[in-house]
């Protein structure tokens, strides 16, 4: 019974989505380490904070698929935990409250390691944004107005796992801010938005039936595609360019999965099945993950 209940709780976290979550930590990380600034601490939490925030989402929407029904027999996917009957919904409420206990925890000693010798007012906005980062993941499929619902998940997902996970955890690294790391963040934020579409084309039709009108349900399965083509074509670009600024020829490693995007990219165009969408969805969150692995190993190198 033990086991069964760590099964299903393993299927719940979704542990495929973590080195997605963690990959503009990665980036941010070792291009401090680069410019000669680093933190274990820093590191460390940053990494536990990120997860435990893209835990908290899953379980958030594993939830409120399930309750407003979207999650059900005649999805494509991997069957949801708590649709399925694996996990109770009232069990899985609990859940989320501890993660979000726990991340808010770790926000709090990344907060606190990372912001020493900064101005007072740094330590709030960065209060403001744990905080922030806690109601998008839970949000996005929970409540009346979950945004989800709304085709604002792309431009959320742009935002968070780009902007604020590159763009905001390397000050706490380095006390300063780095321009460059914008081609970078941009990057990693097409990338990821570039995995939600290909989770959106899957379940598109379920999606329309069930009012959750995400860019794809809008835009149609042709156009969804070529905005994935668009979303990685631009992820590839905008790390081209921060590999330049870098100066630093090892981290042309990060762009060796670019033959990868390419036929991942045309197999897409290629699909008809949605059903063949979700093979091709592990495989894009794995590029990102490796593009910026190896751009960190590149950079480490140094």
């Amino acid at each position: 019974m033990i086991v069964k209940n760590f099964s299903n709780w393993m299927d719940a976290v979704r542990l495929r989505t973590l080195p997605l979550s963690i990959s503009g930590i990665i980036l941010s990380g070792s291009y401090a380490y680069f410019k000669g600034f680093w933190s274990w601490p820093v590191f460390i939490f940053a990494l536990l904070t990120t997860i435990l925030f893209q835990i908290t989402s899953n379980l958030a929407n594993d939830y409120g698929d399930a309750i407003k029904g979207t999650d059900n027999k005649d999805r494509i996917g991997p069957a949801r935990t708590v649709q399925s009957g694996k996990i109770s919904a009232i069990q899985m409420r609990k859940a989320i409250l501890i993660t979000t206990a726990v991340s808010l925890i770790t926000s709090a000693l990344l907060i606190y390691f990372g912001t020493q010798g900064l101005p007072e007012y740094l330590i709030f906005f960065y209060g403001i944004l744990a905080i922030l980062c806690i109601i998008a993941a839970i949000t996005y499929t929970i409540g009346k107005k979950a945004y989800g619902y709304y085709g604002l998940g792309d431009l959320m997902v742009f935002i968070f796992f780009g902007g604020v996970s590159v763009l905001g955890s390397f000050p706490l690294f380095a006390k300063v801010f780095d321009w460059n790391l914008v081609y970078a963040s941009i990057s990693i934020g097409l990338f990821s938005t570039a995995v939600l579409n290909l989770n959106n084309m899957r379940d598109r039709t379920n999606d329309a039936q069930s009012n959750k009108r995400t860019l794809v349900v809008m835009m149609g399965p042709n156009a969804a595609k070529l905005y994935h083509f668009f979303l990685v074509c631009g992820g590839i670009a905008f790390l081209t360019i921060f590999i330049g600024k870098t100066n630093h020829e090892m981290a042309g490693l990060g762009l060796l999965p670019s033959v990868l995007f390419i036929f991942h990219s045309r197999k897409v165009m290629q699909t008809k099945n949605p059903k063949e969408y979700d093979q091709e969805l592990k495989k894009i969150a794995l590029y990102t993950f490796l593009s910026s692995a190896l751009t960190a190993l590149g950079l480490l190198l140094n």
